[in-house]
């Protein structure tokens, strides 16, 4: 028998700190600012003639496609967002700021989720090989993080 009751579509919650809230708000409100701009390109483009052969207007429109695309994108984000609680200071946790060491060489990351992450700011995902590798972890704990070129351990010496 097959049943007719609706499913139910579970939504993806976007796991983020306060701080990376307000900066999605930021860039959302930014590129809300930019359709105006992009709507006199698209205008103007109109006007050099026939559109199949028109590199400025399809231009203006690739443009304002990957414009909506990534105010979609923030929107649902923001929509779905679970607010990431200041980490804890007892073990790894999201929101959490880690310090690693391994001999003299010492790296601090936050622990953040895959939408806000951004290595080069020092916050890493909970899911990436570092992110895994640590989460859970407490002070003096060691974590090996296998990466291509091997695997490097490091202990965990600062949860803040």
């Amino acid at each position: 028998m097959i049943s007719k009751e609706p499913t139910k579509v579970m939504k993806k919650l976007y796991q983020i700190t306060n701080e990376g809230k307000k900066e999605l708000e930021a860039e959302l409100a930014e590129l809300k600012s930019h359709r105006g701009a992009i709507a006199d390109k698209i205008s103007d483009a109109r006007d050099f003639g026939d559109l199949s052969e028109n590199a400025e207007y399809d231009s203006a429109r690739e443009e304002q496609g990957l414009l909506e695309s990534r105010i979609a994108e923030i929107e649902d984000i923001l929509l779905n967002a679970d607010i990431i609680k200041s980490g804890s200071k007892t073990k790894v946790a999201l929101g959490s700021k880690v310090e690693l060491k391994n001999g003299h060489k010492s790296v601090t990351y936050t622990i953040v989720g895959p939408v806000e992450a951004d290595p080069l700011d020092g916050k890493i995902s909970n899911e990436s090989p570092i992110g895994e590798a640590v989460f859970g972890k407490k002070i003096g704990d060691s974590a090996t993080i296998t990466t291509p070129k091997g695997s490097v351990t490091y202990k965990i010496a600062n949860i803040g």
